[in-house]
């Protein structure tokens, strides 16, 4: 059978005169793409550009919500209570699906951005504000969630779907966990060596460890992030390196469509 994944890169963060990345480039590579919806990131005027390039250019779009954090960029933990984190998750996927709505496309999915995604990949409490926002606002759209985490389960048991995603520039523990940013070696930087994993991780269901063991991952989608060093060459080599190698890049929305028709 033919293989199948879908690259997404976090979108949208620009702030004025503030620029984050080069949405432009990464949306004719990207498959999949996670605009920021105000809190951590992003204006509505550039928001707004995002969505109608992403639209051009035919990637399906996904609400990256988070926490309040504009100074912190959403990478601080919050101890929000469930109504408020409840109520800014629905916040602001009614704000990026007013400003999609606008552009000509839709928000298919929701991807938790910087500390909320890793916090509601082991706290349930939190988890449960964010799956029930979710439900409560449109229940046909899905939740990207960390590959191997408790939450894959919780939002199951909810009855939200989920796409299991893994990270194309970070190094893994053999436990599936990811490695820490603080410690050595867990960001990749080498394009050739994140492309080699990742099609190592789409053929084999797993990637090599940072203790050197092979790790099973079952990902639906790849992230590459599209604000680090050579993000967009790291993100051109990923998908070219897939695609020599007979697999298709394209979005999980897509496939789900494609599986439904049948």
């Amino acid at each position: 059978m033919r293989k199948r994944i879908d690259l997404n890169s976090d979108l949208g963060e620009s702030f004025g005169q503030w620029q984050m990345g080069d949405d432009a480039a990464m949306l004719k590579i990207v498959s999949s793409a996670n605009i920021a919806c105000g809190f951590h990131a992003g204006s509505p005027t550039g928001i707004l550009a995002t969505l109608r390039a992403a639209m051009q250019n035919n990637v399906v779009v996904g609400a990256h919500v988070a926490y309040p954090d504009l100074v912190g960029f959403g990478r601080r933990n919050m101890d929000l209570s469930y109504s408020e984190l409840f109520a800014d998750v629905i916040y602001q996927i009614g704000a990026l699906i007013g400003l999609a709505t606008t552009a000509g496309t839709d928000v298919r999915y929701v991807k938790p951005h910087g500390a909320l995604y890793n916090t509601i990949a082991q706290d349930k409490r939190q988890a449960m504000a964010v799956i029930d926002a979710i439900l409560a606002l449109d229940k046909q759209l899905e939740l990207v969630v960390l590959a191997g985490s408790p939450l894959v389960q919780w939002a199951k048991d909810a009855g939200l779907n989920t796409v299991a995603e893994a990270f194309a520039d970070r190094a893994y523990h053999a436990d599936g966990r990811l490695v820490s940013r603080q410690q050595a070696g867990a960001v990749l930087h080498d394009p050739q060596q994140v492309a080699e994993r990742m099609v190592q991780l789409v053929q084999q269901g797993g990637l090599m460890s940072i203790e050197g063991q092979f790790t099973p991952i079952e990902a639906d989608s790849i992230c590459v992030h599209g604000d680090s060093p050579g993000a967009v060459e790291m993100a051109r080599q990923l998908r070219l390196a897939l695609e020599q190698q007979g697999i298709t890049v394209g979005s999980f929305i897509s496939a789900t469509i494609v599986e439904e028709a049948k």
